[in-house]
């Protein structure tokens, strides 16, 4: 796992649990944990909101944001200009958010993968530089 990023992390209710092991897998990286901070049902928004501020404003480095399909945190994410937020559910996806979307969010649905796969596609998603190049000309013209 790379260290010495600045992560931010957040989760709603059914990432609860992931989020908890998520941070375990993180030593050597500071991490800024926006929530929740319980099992007891909540709002994603709450909770995905803060994260992409903080990696929007360059707060930290990058983001990990986790709910129960992965799709209401990352929707609610990418309504911030500098945020792309990606959706991973196995190893290849993680890598190409990263090679070729330069995605700074990752998020992880938690229903629909074993945590052991969701620390490898953590893992495969911090150590995956993005290629640019031909890459650098969309992911350029993505912001409205």
């Amino acid at each position: 796992m790379k260290q010495g990023l600045k992560i931010a992390i957040g989760c709603d209710h059914a990432g609860f649990e992931f989020k908890l092991e998520t941070i375990d897998a993180l030593t050597g990286n500071e991490i800024n944990d926006f929530g929740t901070y319980s099992s007891d049902s909540c709002d994603y928004p709450d909770f995905a909101h803060p994260v992409a501020l903080a990696v929007e404003s360059g707060v930290c480095d990058f983001g990990i944001l986790i709910c129960g399909s992965g799709n209401g945190v990352a929707i609610t994410a990418n309504k911030h200009q500098g945020i792309r937020a990606a959706i991973c559910w196995n190893e290849e996806l993680a890598e190409r958010a990263r090679s070729h979307n330069n995605a700074n969010i990752l998020c992880l649905p938690s229903r629909h993968i074993p945590i052991g796969l969701a620390k490898k596609i953590t893992e495969i998603f911090f150590a995956t530089a993005f290629e640019g190049g031909r890459h650098a000309n969309r992911v350029d013209k993505i912001a409205c």
